[in-house]
């Protein structure tokens, strides 16, 4: 440990100074690029016995420590700020920043950005910040009816910015038209780095959201498209949902259709073996006059020979008396 802390202060130390007719403040750390179980050394110079403040920041801008320490009288100041813990999720790897703040120097203060990373080799590499800008909204939407688009602001894999209206000042949204209307104080905040804005289109087409971040001194982008129409899958599938309940109610009345029809199968069933009954009977009563006309026939036929001859006989006695 001793041979690792020697080799630490070998470092060339990186200095940021403002001076001016009333300001005296430099701030130093021992290091950019750390490592799990190395410390953390701030010193420097301000005014002689000067209160300052020193402050830590996460990557997502929340802040980690906070200390205050009293120059000497010379003005100098060190102090250990943080001896580097495990990696955690309250203290990943990714880019810290050190402030120092002068409590006598209308407020004066210096910042130093260093890295926290897994390697163990001490390099003195450039820190820069990678903010990633995610963008989310729907691929369809209705012409003038609201929908919301998200947006995720990160820096190293850790949500940041609180205030929309600095953060995403520079976002906009190009028309179909070509005309393209910003979105300046448009977003609302949900979480710490996740926003959303509700759009109403007045026209079709497709919208592009482009929206900028900038955070400390960094830019990025994110896009993300809309196609706007006449009406959007919701609309459609309550013309579904209402074709289908139509659907639903000529399925009953088919069924009741087909139920009546039924009964007046069963009807002209009935009434089919009601008319082969009655022509049964009918053929029965033809067979029963034909035999009666028969009969009848035999009866009469004696009769009328008996009439007839009972005719001959009156006029051959006519014709003899004559």
């Amino acid at each position: 440990m001793n041979k690792k802390i020697f080799t630490l202060f070998l470092i060339p130390l990186l200095t940021v100074t403002i001076q001016n007719g009333y300001s005296d403040l430099a701030v130093e750390t021992n290091n950019r690029v750390f490592s799990e179980g190395q410390p953390l050394f701030v010193y420097g110079k301000g005014l002689p016995n000067e209160n300052l403040i020193i402050r830590l920041f996460a990557p997502d801008e929340t802040i980690t420590r906070f200390n205050q320490v009293t120059t000497n009288d010379d003005g100098s100041f060190n102090h250990v700020l943080i001896t580097w813990p495990t990696s955690s999720a309250s203290l990943p790897f990714g880019t810290y920043t050190v402030e120092v703040i002068s409590t006598e120097q209308s407020g004066v203060s210096q910042k130093i950005n260093v890295s926290f990373t897994s390697t163990t080799e001490l390099v003195d590499v450039p820190v820069e910040r990678n903010v990633n800008t995610l963008v989310f909204a729907p691929e369809t939407a209705a012409i003038n009816n609201s929908f919301r688009v998200f947006v995720q602001t990160t820096s190293d894999g850790l949500l940041i910015g609180n205030d929309p209206a600095e953060l995403l000042e520079s976002s906009h949204v190009h028309l179909p038209s070509g005309q393209v209307e910003t979105l300046t104080d448009s977003f609302t905040t949900l979480h710490q780095g996740l926003f959303f804005v509700d759009y109403i289109p007045k026209q079709e087409g497709t919208f592009v959201f482009h929206v900028v971040a900038f955070s400390q001194g960094t830019t990025s982008n994110g896009s993300a498209a809309t196609l706007v129409q006449s009406q959007d899958i919701s609309g459609i599938s309550d013309q579904i949902i209402e074709l289908n309940s139509v659907l639903d109610e000529t399925s009953k009345e088919l069924d009741t259709l087909k139920s009546e029809v039924k009964e007046f199968g069963s009807t002209l069933g009935n009434a089919s073996s009601n008319i082969d009954a009655s022509v049964a009977s009918v053929s029965k009563s033809v067979l029963n006059i034909e035999e009666a006309s028969s009969q009848l026939n035999s009866l009469l036929f004696p009769v009328v020979a008996s009439i007839g001859i009972i005719v001959a006989l009156q006029v051959a006695i006519l014709a003899r008396r004559r």
